[in-house]
């Protein structure tokens, strides 16, 4: 294999590994915002009244985790989307699961594994970016 080979090899590589963490991240996530969307944010709304936040920031969740996911998908301002993910998941780990933040789940795991795993996820798509199988991948925030 030549060295032009390789290296397109090693590309197309790159590119599928970013496309699998795109579609995992993003697609896992639009089942939280799809769930919201079916069942609405009233809960929410309560929640975040009763921390002493006005209660309408809980319709930021739908950028978060409906339309945010939904361009990361597609990969379309990819690193923005991820960036709305990620202050979704900061959120969610510090105002809704705050008590849980240093606690250890029955079988040994973090018991907000899965809330730090969609924030590291997006954050690592932040800095990735959406690669190159992507509707568009010429934007700063792409």
């Amino acid at each position: 294999m030549s060295k032009s080979t390789s290296k397109s090899f090693k590309d197309f590589q790159q590119n599928i590994g970013l496309l699998i963490l795109r579609l995992s991240i993003g697609g896992l996530m639009l089942f939280h915002g799809y769930h919201k969307l079916i069942h609405g944010v009233d809960g929410l709304v309560g929640m975040f009244s009763s921390k002493g936040f006005p209660g309408s920031i809980a319709y930021a969740v739908y950028l978060g985790e409906l339309l945010a996911p939904i361009l990361i998908i597609i990969g379309y301002r990819t690193k923005l989307a991820s960036l709305f993910v990620v202050a979704t998941m900061l959120v969610a780990m510090f105002v809704a699961h705050g008590e849980d933040l240093l606690k250890i789940g029955d079988h040994g795991e973090w018991a907000l594994e899965l809330v730090g795993l969609y924030l590291f996820g997006a954050l690592s798509i932040f800095f990735l970016g959406a690669g190159k199988f992507a509707v568009s991948s010429s934007n700063r925030w792409d």
